[in-house]
This record gives C-alpha cells, structure tokens and sequence, in this order.
C-alpha cells in the first residue's frame, strides 16, 4: 500500500507539472503559427487542461479498469463545477459577460443529457463511445468556428494577457510539448497503478477511487487556471475553463475509455448516485451562469457555498461507503 500512495503522490506532482508544461508548450507553438488568441484560449488550451483525465482514462481503459476511467470523468466533471467554481465563487463573485459562454452552458447541459440516454440500457458500447468522440470533435469544431467569428468577446483581452505572460521560441515551445506529453503518460500509468493496487487492498470499486483521488487529482490543472483567472478579474476565463473541460470530460474522456474498452455492464451506483450528482450540479451552474429575463449570468458567493456544500456532502458520502468497506 505504501508503495502505490508514493505512485499516487508521485503521479499527481509530475502530472500537474507536465500538463502545465505541455499547455504552455501548445499555446506558445500555436501563436508562432499565427492562430488568434482567442482561438488558442478556446481550443489549444481547453483540450490541454483536459489532457490529464484524457491519459489517464486511457490508461485505465487499457489496463482494464472502466470504471475507474469513468469515474475519473464524472468525478472531474463534480470537482470542477462544486470544489473549484464554489471555491472560487465563495471568494471572488464571478460574473458572465462573454457570449460564447452563454452558448457553451446550455450545450454543457444538454451532453450531459446525452451521456445518460447512452448509460441508460446499462452499458456503454463502441459505437456509442464513437459517437461521444464524434462530438467531441464537433465541439471542437464549434469552438473554432466561435472563436474566428467572435472577436471582441470579452474572452479575448484575457487570452491576449495570458498568451503574452507565458511566451517563449518556437524551439522550446516544441521542446515543452514533447517533453510534457511523453511525461503526461508516465505520470497517468503511475497513478493509475497506485490508484488501481488501493482500491483492491481496500475492497473498492476502481469506480470510487475515480471519483475521488483520480478525479481530484487530474481536476487540479483546471483549479490553478480558474483561480489565476479569478484573481487576475479574468471571470469569464474562470468559468470558461470549467465548462470546457466538463464538455471534454464528458465527450472525449468517455469517448475514449468505452472505444478502448467497451463496457456492456456499467457500474449500477454510477446511474443512481454520480451522474445525477452531475447533472444536479450542471443545471446549478446553468441556472447561476446564464442569466434570465435580460439579467447578467453571475455565480455569487451564496451560490458558491450551494456548489461547494453540495461537493463536500457528495465527497464525505463517498469517504463513508470506502471506510465502511475497509473496516468490514
């Protein structure tokens, strides 16, 4: 056991570290190629602070634990939204004014929709997953497309900053790529060893130890950029950064678990407890971001403190039913 928590500790230091550096790498390389700020913000950034739970998924899709590659996804998804946007909102009130925003919360709400129509015969199957990565690459495609037609979105002059502070040769940029992806890997493979070996010695499912100390972990990366974001005044790049990823997580992390291993029994508890869990904290986030009736779209520190109260109750459920195994 002590050996797989040093894998785990060790595996979430070089993750963080090698998910920063390739973020960098890619958004400094895609600027020496010309592509917008805007556009680099969007795409090149959101798919790399979505890297870690994509690797890592994989991985365990490989080593054939599904489970564990899902509640890797669905338990970002509850980190993102309840830990880092209460967090953060407990904080420093965040406020919605970009538009493409106000576009990406409802369709955040309707995959998450999507993802239970697939669950709900109880499987996942290869197709289905194909399907999931088809959308994923449409977003992709939107978010393009978004950011050559939405220049002077108030997303942009934060991009722009962001861009300017982490610059660097074309050469290194290349350099912190290679290097960061081959380090991705590494690190994936060490936690989910040490993520698997625990859950086995505990007599849990792989699909708890996801949803808690993998999901926490590779959920870090989208902590540090939302709370940089938040201070800097960067609101709309705070919440940004969640909402993409929680679509990334949702349509590229499934995607690419169920297409390598596809999974004709999922876990029952994922169906009744976690992606209900998802899809209360979803709406929250839509109804508080959005903005109705002409109003702006906020996320205020009273409505921090529901997504963070209802984070810290679902996470002690969990610390509960581990402990009570462990003890039995």
């Amino acid at each position: 056991m002590i050996l797989a928590l040093i894998a785990i500790v060790a595996g979430f230091i070089l993750l963080m570290w090698s998910a920063d550096r390739f973020v960098d790498g890619a958004a400094a390389t895609a600027k020496h190629a010309g592509m917008p700020p805007l556009l680099i913000g969007m795409v090149i950034v959101g798919f790399g602070t979505s890297a870690p739970e994509m690797v890592v998924s994989a991985m365990a899709a490989l080593d054939g634990s599904p489970g564990l590659a899902l509640g890797n996804a669905y338990g970002s998804n509850i980190a993102n939204t309840g830990l880092i946007l209460g967090t953060t909102a407990l904080f420093i009130p965040l406020t919605v004014h970009s538009k493409i925003i106000h576009k990406e919360l409802p369709l955040l709400l309707a995959i998450t929709c999507l993802t239970a129509a697939f669950f709900w015969n109880g499987g996942l199957s290869r197709t289905e997953s194909f399907i999931l990565l088809a959308g994923f690459f449409g977003v992709i495609g939107w978010s393009i497309y978004s950011a050559i037609k939405g220049k002077g979105d108030e997303i942009e002059g934060g991009m722009e900053e962001n861009l300017e502070e982490h610059d660097m040769p074309l050469g290194k940029a290349l350099f912190w790529v290679a290097v960061g992806l081959i380090l991705l890997i590494v690190s994936s493979r060490m936690l989910v060893w040490g993520a698997v070996t625990i859950a086995q010695q505990l007599g849990v499912s792989d699909l708890i130890i996801g949803l808690t100390i993998v999901a926490l972990g590779t959920s870090l990366p989208e902590l540090a950029a939302t709370l940089v974001a938040a201070r800097k005044g960067q609101h709309d790049i705070a919440i940004g950064n969640v909402v993409g990823s929680n679509m990334f997580n949702l349509l590229a992390v499934v995607g690419i678990a169920g297409a390598i291993a596809p999974m004709p029994e999922v876990p029952h508890e994922l169906i009744t407890r976690d992606w209900p869990m998802v899809m209360g904290l979803t709406i929250a986030l839509f109804i508080f971001g959005y903005g109705f009736r002409g109003n702006q779209g906020r996320i205020n520190r009273v409505e921090g403190a529901i997504l963070l109260a209802a984070y810290l109750a679902y996470t002690s459920y969990l610390a509960y039913e581990i402990t009570s195994k462990a003890v039995a």
